[in-house]
C-alpha cells in the first residue's frame, strides 16, 4: 500500500485514489492534443494523478499488487469510480479494473 504524504484516505484492496486533472490540465497531459468540444467540456474529466493505490488483491490465494504506483498519470472509465472529498478537493475511488491506461 503507497500514499502520497498528504493522503489521508487510503484504499483498500485493489481500489486507487485519484485527483481527476482539471480542464486546463487535461490538454496539457503529453505530447499530444486533446480537442474537448465545447459539449463536452462540462463532463468530468477521465485522466488524473494517482494519490493512493491499495495492497492489492488475492488471485487464486497469492496477493497480486495494484500495477500503478502514486504519481502516475492515468486514464480511467468515466463511470467506473465513486467520488469522495478530502477537505475541499472532490477525488475519484477506484478498482483497478477501471484504470485503462497509464500516460507516459
Amino acid at each position: 500500500m503507497a500514499t502520497s504524504k498528504q493522503t489521508k484516505i487510503i484504499p483498500l484492496g485493489d481500489r486507487v485514489l485519484i485527483r481527476p486533472f482539471k480542464e486546463e490540465e487535461v490538454k496539457k497531459v503529453g505530447n499530444f492534443k486533446i480537442i474537448l468540444p465545447e459539449s463536452i467540456s462540462k463532463e468530468k474529466s477521465d485522466q488524473g494523478k494517482v494519490l493512493a493505490v491499495g495492497e492489492g488483491k488475492m488471485v487464486d490465494g497469492k496477493l497480486q499488487p495494484v500495477r500503478v504506483k502514486v504519481g502516475d498519470t492515468v486514464i480511467f472509465s468515466k463511470y467506473g469510480f465513486d467520488e469522495v472529498k478530502q477537505g475541499e478537493e472532490d477525488l475519484y475511488l477506484l478498482k483497478e479494473d477501471n484504470i485503462l491506461a497509464v500516460v507516459k
